[in-house]
């Protein structure tokens, strides 16, 4: 089911969305979606990338130039009550939105959270635009709550990498806060020698200052108000150093925040849901149990 929202320029985009909309859903196969929804794209939304043209599929589930923002809805199937956001990474210069995305809502709709995957726009230097996109994202998700089966009050954020740091930016900077927090191996820190660099190019642009980088340095954004969150990650993760989570873990006990932390042996990066990962059962037991609290 397609709906076009807040009236974006969808007759100019319609071909676009349908061919890399077909092509993703060849590609990703399993369930469909139950809801999608264009949310806007650089002509009709608040803020702009600056980036145009067609959106390109890469290596079969990555996105990239994406200058549209959409979501992709699972609802559960025996319903908790609980939904959530899913934020795929991609270090803010594409999507890996099959397990990152599309594979990850599938599971959590299996096991009772509604869930709706973001394909949130490139900021291409415009640090603003993914943030307003998930913003918006976490609105829709309220606004339909009664239709689509869950409570408004318990929509919580899950992001893995780059898409981690957009989730936990709306749980510290947004006044749209989600619920609750999953992050997976995510990038938080601008500091130097800590940071995932690709990233922060990307967000804020090559030659971004320090004072950009220190706003969305996301360890130092915690406030009490910053939802209860869990960190999962691997100790040898060769892309984000697994820094990163502990000290926006440290963050949030010094602000009195609930949250959890489990760090595997092995893995690396970028495992998401991949059933290669060793320690794919625990991860998803701990997962599923964090969410039984909200």
């Amino acid at each position: 089911m397609q709906k076009p929202l807040l009236n974006p320029n969808f007759n100019t985009m319609k071909k676009l969305f349908l061919t890399c909309f077909c092509c993703a859903s060849a590609v990703l196969g399993a369930r469909a979606q139950d809801e999608h929804i264009v949310i806007w794209d650089n002509a009709s939304a608040p803020t702009s990338s600056g980036l145009f043209g067609p959106t390109v599929i890469e290596k079969e589930v990555f996105v990239a130039n994406n200058n549209v923002a959409e979501l992709f809805v699972y609802k559960a199937e025996e319903p908790s009550g609980r939904a959530v956001v899913v934020c795929p990474g991609g270090g803010y210069h594409n999507l890996a939105i099959g397990y990152e995305g599309h594979d990850m809502a599938r599971w959590l709709a299996d096991h009772g959270t509604t869930a709706a995957v973001l394909k949130y726009r490139m900021p291409n230097g415009h640090c603003e635009v993914p943030r307003n996109d998930a913003e918006q994202a976490l609105r829709i998700m309220r606004e339909h709550a009664a239709e689509w089966g869950y409570d408004a009050s318990r929509v919580g954020i899950v992001g893995s990498s780059a898409g981690g740091h957009l989730a936990a930016s709306t749980g510290t900077i947004s006044d749209e806060k989600p619920a609750f927090m999953i992050l997976f191996y995510p990038v938080i820190t601008a500091e130097e020698g800590k940071l995932h660099k690709n990233s922060f190019k990307y967000l804020l642009g090559k030659d971004y200052s320090s004072e950009e980088a220190r706003n969305y340095s996301l360890e130092k954004r915690v406030s009490a108000l910053t939802p209860p969150t869990l960190l999962l990650l691997s100790d040898d993760d060769r892309i984000v150093p697994p820094v990163n989570s502990l000290l926006f873990y440290e963050a949030l006990k010094r602000n009195g925040v609930k949250a959890s932390i489990h760090v595997f042996p092995t893995g690396d990066h970028g495992w998401g849901i991949k059933p290669e990962f060793k320690y794919i059962e625990q991860w998803q037991r701990y997962a599923l149990d964090w969410l039984e609290q909200f």
